[in-house]
């Protein structure tokens, strides 16, 4: 697959040279990579074509191919398994898919929001564990109360997403073979098997 034009270009996925996943990156610092000569091996099938500008001497037009999936040399994993994403509402609805988790019924973003399971009057805390999704009608029901008190079980248990769930919560243009590598690298305690891109 060759992109006429670099707004088709999807984010690629950074890997250390060990081959776990990092971060997502925009085509252009994956460019300045490839020129640097930081790119220590790369995967995946998807290779995007990045045209340049013509050389005046050779009147020769540069062409640069990206792939999908890139180690880049020197790169650590600054964020761990062990360590937990930063929580934003964004990725909440996406791991909960958009689905109130009192109800169960979907919504769109906008007609979501963050509910504290144990409210953060009652000392809650506004953590990953601790949120849910939840449609604007259930959480004005359940109001300043735990579940238990307003009669309104959850259909699933709050959890912080790995590293790499976060990773697919994090990018909503996925390609085939970068999921097919981020589920490879799964640890096997996850709680999302099943991801929708």
């Amino acid at each position: 697959m060759h992109a006429k034009w670099n707004l088709d270009i999807p984010l690629i996925l950074a890997l250390d040279v060990a081959g776990r996943p990092l971060e997502w990156l925009p085509w252009q610092d994956v460019v300045c990579l490839y020129v640097r000569e930081q790119i220590a091996w790369t995967a995946g099938e998807s290779v995007f074509t990045v045209h340049g500008g013509i050389n005046q001497r050779t009147r020769q037009r540069s062409e640069l191919e990206l792939n999908s999936i890139i180690a880049v040399r020197g790169a650590r994993a600054q964020m761990t398994e062990c360590l937990t994403p930063h929580l934003t509402n964004r990725e909440l609805f996406r791991r909960d898919r958009h689905t109130c988790l009192y109800c169960g019924d979907h919504f769109s973003t906008s007609d979501l929001t963050r509910d504290h399971v144990v409210p953060l009057a009652l000392g809650g805390n506004d953590n990953w564990e601790n949120v849910v999704s939840a449609c604007k009608p259930c959480n004005q029901d359940k109001g300043c109360r735990t579940p238990e008190t307003a009669q309104m079980p959850l259909l699933a248990l709050p959890y912080a997403p790995s590293r790499i769930e976060y990773l697919v919560l994090a990018n909503r243009r996925i390609l085939v073979d970068q999921m097919a590598f981020l589920q490879a690298h799964t640890p096997r305690r996850s709680r999302g098997e099943r991801w929708e891109s």
